[in-house]
């Protein structure tokens, strides 16, 4: 059965390959929404689930209707608007998504032009939509994070007390993080002062401010940099310091190469999980067939497997019950099953 990172990935390479023939809100629809809805479970084939253009009394606007309304459990709780994915995403589309949310149980909200999708709910006041999405997805450029988020909109795990306990943090953090951005881009005027207060001694003119308007974006820029060089050596460094502790596992399987490919995955695996669990107890064990990733070298214990041994590379994942075999298509896949491998992690913690 495929899994919903590998429904998003094939959604996610047609909207790059076709975008440009989806000019209109019936192709958006076919491409990419009715896909989007089936990789959370929902029969689109079921007009009672997933219901198309959608009306209900006393809208405001006779006759108006809203592209989808998903039931579940026989009650509307989530409407969806389309446009052409040409089109930018902006308040003034929320119109009929704001008018039927307030005359049906809908409790969220979803606008999208086929490469985002902005979903909202009513954290400012019940039964009236919010202005701002608490969470943006974009099908072409998604991580671990954002799935993780989505899956709670899976028809099997739909839980509107689950998905609103994190709304409102997911919010307010996807603001900061656009507040940031700007800022990384184009440093406001009142945010240079701050910054440059105490260094900078000099009449703050306007080709001071200027200036130091460059300055502070790019030592803003670097000090992220930094960060990310120091995170990654500090995991590299930690490998190292394993690998070197590792048994040579040619002494019982003469056969056994491990390739650099296999390293790099492993150092991916433990660089992902090192906040979860000790980095000194992940270890890698070698075999003919696979290379294993164990927690505490323990067979009994593993995180996962990279079976990159044939033409067709797949990571084993053990956060069920049994491994879970995934195709991957390049080592900066393994970063997808971020929380998964969290997920294991945390059942070896002890």
């Amino acid at each position: 059965m495929s899994t919903i990172e590998e429904n998003l990935r094939a959604i996610s390479d047609r909207v790059r390959s076709h975008s440009s023939t989806m000019a209109t809100e019936e192709a958006v629809k076919t491409a990419v929404v009715l896909p989007f809805l089936r990789a959370l479970g929902y029969d689109v084939f079921d007009p009672t689930e997933v219901v198309p253009e959608f009306t209900a009394d006393a809208v405001g606007k006779k006759g108006e209707k809203v592209d989808y309304a998903i039931k579940i459990d026989n009650e509307i709780r989530i409407l969806i608007e389309c446009k052409p994915v040409s089109v930018t995403l902006e308040r003034k589309h929320l119109d009929q998504l704001y008018r039927y949310f307030s005359v049906t149980n809908a409790k969220f909200a979803i606008l999208t032009n086929g490469r985002t999708f902005n979903f909202y709910t009513d954290l400012e006041a019940p039964n009236k939509l919010d202005a701002r999405p608490f969470l943006i997805f974009d099908v072409t450029d998604f991580n671990s994070g954002l799935v993780t988020e989505l899956r709670k909109f899976e028809k099997a795990a739909f839980d509107v007390s689950a998905i609103l306990a994190t709304a409102e943090r997911l919010k307010y953090t996807s603001g900061v993080k656009q507040q940031i951005a700007k800022l990384i881009e184009d440093p406001s005027e009142d945010f240079v002062r701050l910054v440059v207060n105490g260094i900078y001694e000099g009449r703050l003119t306007a080709q001071a401010r200027e200036m130091l308007t460059g300055v502070v974006r790019t030592a803003f820029r670097e000090v992220i940099m930094d960060t990310v060089k120091n995170r990654l050596s500090s995991a590299l460094a930690d490998t190292e310091e394993v690998i070197e502790k590792i048994d040579d596992p040619v002494a019982d399987e003469p056969d056994v190469v491990t390739t650099d490919e296999e390293r790099e995955g492993y150092m991916i695996v433990k660089a992902i999980v090192r906040d979860t669990i000790g980095p000194q107890r992940v270890i890698m064990r070698d075999q003919k067939s696979y290379c294993g990733i164990l927690v505490d070298n323990n067979n009994r214990k593993p995180l996962a497997r990279l079976w990159f041994n044939r033409s067709v590379k797949y990571i084993g994942l053990f956060d069920g019950d049994n491994e879970e075999r995934v195709i991957v298509d390049s080592l900066d896949q393994i970063y997808d099953f971020s929380e998964r491998l969290r997920a294991t992690a945390r059942k070896y913690i002890s």
